[in-house]
């Protein structure tokens, strides 16, 4: 099954295709080592709980810039920021549920409040 990831606030569907980090190993790969993302493509991190730790990425080994979105419970945008390749640590402003990596494009199509959806 393929998901999506829609910006429900705007209507835009921002991802055709979401990969789900649910797993130890693909949540400690990651985006290390890959090729750039396609716009099309969202990796999706679901965290057990809420968390600022947790939830905080760093980019060691990721050789392009990405866009972090993070979501709280209700995946409504908490924070969003453009990490860079080779940075140590990024976090969230307050407790995260979940977050988004993807093409920096995402950047310019989500706002700070908008729900997101995985369909």
């Amino acid at each position: 099954m393929v998901s999506v990831l829609v910006n429900r606030t705007t209507g835009e569907v921002l991802a055709c295709r979401v990969v789900r980090c649910d797993t130890f190993w693909r949540r400690l790969r990651g985006l290390m080592f890959r090729a750039p993302l396609p716009r099309e493509e969202v990796y999706l991190f679901l965290l057990e709980r809420e968390s600022v730790l947790d939830a905080a990425i760093h980019m060691l080994f990721v050789f392009f810039p990405i866009a972090v979105i993070w979501l709280d419970r209700g995946q409504r945008v908490i924070g969003m920021r453009k990490a860079l390749p080779w940075r140590p640590f990024y976090a969230p402003p307050r407790p995260a549920a979940a977050f988004v990596e993807g093409h920096v494009s995402l950047l310019s199509r989500v706002r700070e409040g908008d729900q997101l959806d995985i369909t």
